[in-house]
Order: structure tokens, then sequence, then C-alpha cells
């Protein structure tokens, strides 16, 4: 989550639009590298004790995250960009007169930059590759809606709270009020520490 409040810090502080895509099937485009086999699902008819050996991944199969991150490492190296030092989920150009940042979290992605047109190329190569939707600029992720200001990115979680909330079933309760002093203003020094916290 910091990477991506970093990444749209950066784009507010550089007024840079932030682009949001999705890949369809992610782990559909991991090749396998071992062998793994699959029973075949009921109503495929094959001789009794036959399965599937499975030349790429599928979801659910425990590889097909990994087969999918490294495939999408080889497409977006070879467009130039390079894996960020301290999350190997951003990627980085960089060259005399472009920035791109992309930001891949499954296959939810996020991309923003100073040359427009170097972002569409970006978006044409990997939709040459993936099954891709363009989702425009970006509005909602990992449960942060983003609201787009001249001043600034806006980041509230608050449908997330809301479906919380919703999914706890207490949305309709009351309210009860808390008696406390609205005024009250506590110090750490105005009280001596406990000598074991836990």
């Amino acid at each position: 989550m910091t990477t991506v409040r970093t990444l749209i810090s950066i784009a507010a502080t550089s007024s840079w639009t932030i682009s949001q895509m999705d890949v369809k099937n992610a782990f559909l485009h991991g090749d396998l590298h071992e062998e793994a086999y699959m029973q075949l699902p009921p109503g495929v008819d094959v001789p009794s004790g036959h399965v599937c050996r499975l030349r790429r991944a599928l979801y659910g199969l425990k590889q097909a995250p990994r087969a999918w991150f490294e495939r999408f490492v080889t497409v977006i190296r070879a467009a130039d960009f390079s894996p960020g030092d301290h999350d190997p989920a951003l990627f980085v150009h960089l060259s005399s007169h472009v920035r791109t940042l992309l930001l891949l979290y499954v296959d939810d992605m996020l991309i923003t930059g100073d040359d427009g047109e170097h972002i569409s190329q970006v978006k044409k190569q990997l939709s040459e590759q993936f099954l891709m939707s363009d989702l425009g600029r970006l509005s909602h992720f990992l449960g942060i809606e983003v609201l787009h200001s001249a001043k600034g990115y806006y980041l509230s979680q608050s449908k997330y709270i809301r479906d919380l909330i919703s999914r706890s079933g207490i949305i309709d309760n009351r309210t009860s009020v808390t008696h406390m002093d609205l005024h009250l203003q506590l110090r750490s020094t105005d009280y001596t520490p406990l000598e074991d916290p836990s």
C-alpha cells in the first residue's frame, strides 16, 4: 500500500495523470517450467486413469502467480522498464526525456509519467501481449477511492469501510452516546506509566 500512495504522491506533485489497466485472466498468461498434472473435470470423456499435463498456469495452481509475474517481467523489460529497488512490482522507465512509472498488483495496473505518448505506446505494447482493459483515469484501486482535482488527488476508503460494516451486519445499529468530556486534553506527562504495559 505504501508504493501505491507513493506513486499517487509523485503523480500529484508532478501533475501527472494516472491511468488504470486490468489484465484479463492474468494467471492464464504464465508459462509453467515444471511438470504439473490435473484430473479432468467431470463431463470430459477420456479413458479411466488419464490426466492432463498443464503447459500453462491455471487459477488455483500454486505456481500460477509466480508464472504470471515472470511472464509480465519479461514483457515489461522488453519495453525498457526496470523493477524498482524497493518494490519489485513497481517498474520504472527513465530516459533523458521520458519518465514513466508502472505498478502491477496481481492483474491491476497503474501507469503514470510525464509523456502521454510514451504511456500510450506502453499500453499498446502490453495489449499486444495480454488481453487487457484500459479503465481510463484512476478512480478506484485496492479498496481506495481516488478523486482527482486541480490541487491533486484525494484518497478515501469510505466505500471499503461501508462494505465492511455492511458485511459485519451492524450497518443498521443505533449509535450510542459516549460520556466523555469533549474538551479533555490528555498528555503523556499527566499519569505515571504502567510498569509492565503488556
